[in-house]
Parts: structure tokens; sequence; C-alpha cells
């Protein structure tokens, strides 16, 4: 642990007579030390709890007597949701009809209110939103219209592979409003 050194300092006199007193030096073994360390760092990392996933809480519906009644909802409370390339999106509400008159472009920025003002006319129990992704929408698109639901405390949201005559409008207004080069 500690130990004192009692050598003599070398013995030289300066004057007749004079004693030269010793010099008591301290030596601290630090080997204890060195395992106290490694025990509280041993402690500290064991009692560590580690960052949790973040992830988003999911609401899963109700089951229904027959199957196929499960997935209904009235139509006037849905609204369709369809994320194309280059954040485009677009949406409908109820059935989008053969005249695809319903179909509206919009951006993430104006979503948002559509989304409020869906919620403001639709009761709570009723309201069901649809996003389609297409297959040009990018990963970051489906994250921000999830973190949509959230913001907006939408409970009622399914995550569906988009039609054929969906992808056909997206594809023709998405081309529609491109600049010409």
């Amino acid at each position: 642990m500690a130990e004192l050194d009692t050598s003599s300092g070398g013995g030289h006199k300066k004057g007749p007579g004079v004693k030269k007193s010793k010099k008591l030096s301290t030596r601290v073994d630090l080997t204890p030390m060195v395992d106290l360390g490694f025990l509280l760092i041993t402690f500290f990392i064991f009692t560590t709890t580690m960052s949790q996933p973040t992830a988003m809480k999911l609401n899963l519906p109700k089951d229904a007597a027959k199957p196929e009644d499960q997935n209904l909802a009235k139509e006037s409370g849905v609204i369709t949701i369809l994320l194309g390339k280059d954040d485009n999106v677009f949406y409908y509400e109820g059935k989008l009809d053969n005249t695809a008159s319903n179909f509206k472009p919009s951006t993430f920025k104006e979503i948002r209110n559509v989304l409020l003002d869906k919620k403001a006319r639709t009761p709570e129990k009723d309201l069901v939103v649809v996003l389609k992704p297409s297959e040009e929408c990018t990963y970051r698109n489906v994250v921000d219209i999830l973190d949509e639901m959230a913001i907006n405390v939408l409970k009622k949201y399914a995550l569906v592979d988009i039609s054929p005559i969906e992808t056909q409008l997206v594809k023709a207004t998405e081309a529609a409003s491109a600049p010409a080069k």
C-alpha cells in the first residue's frame, strides 16, 4: 500500500557537529486503485439502462365476427392519401369515382390542413385514413405521413398497396404538373 523510505540521505555534513536529519519519502502503491476502478466501471456498465428503441404505438382493430366485416368503414369517413415521387401527395375522400373528380393534388405542407379539416367534419369513430405509397415514393415520405398521423392524433389509419388505377392517376397528374423541359 504505502511505504516509507528510511534510508539515509547520503551522510554528508555541512559543518562540524551538525547532524543531518533523515529524509523520509513516501511511495503510494496504486494497484488497489486500479482494481477499484475496474469494479466501478463494471458496476456502471451492468446497472445502466440501454437506450430504448423508439417506435410508434399502434392501436390494432378489434376482431369482428365475420372476417369480411372487419375492414369495413363508412365511405363518408374515409380519406385516401397517395404518395408519389418528388414529395407529391394526392388525396381523395370516399370512393374514387369514374371521372376522378374527387382526386386532388396536395403537398406535405397542405396535407395537414386537409387531415384536420376531415377530422373536424367526421366523427372520430368513423374517420379512417388510408395511406397508399407508390413505387416511386421515398421511405422518408412514408415516415413523414405516419408522423402526420401521430401529430394530428388520427387513431385509425392503414398502409395499403396502391391499385393500378390509382397508380395511373398519380403518374398522369405528375406528368401534367411537371414543368416542360
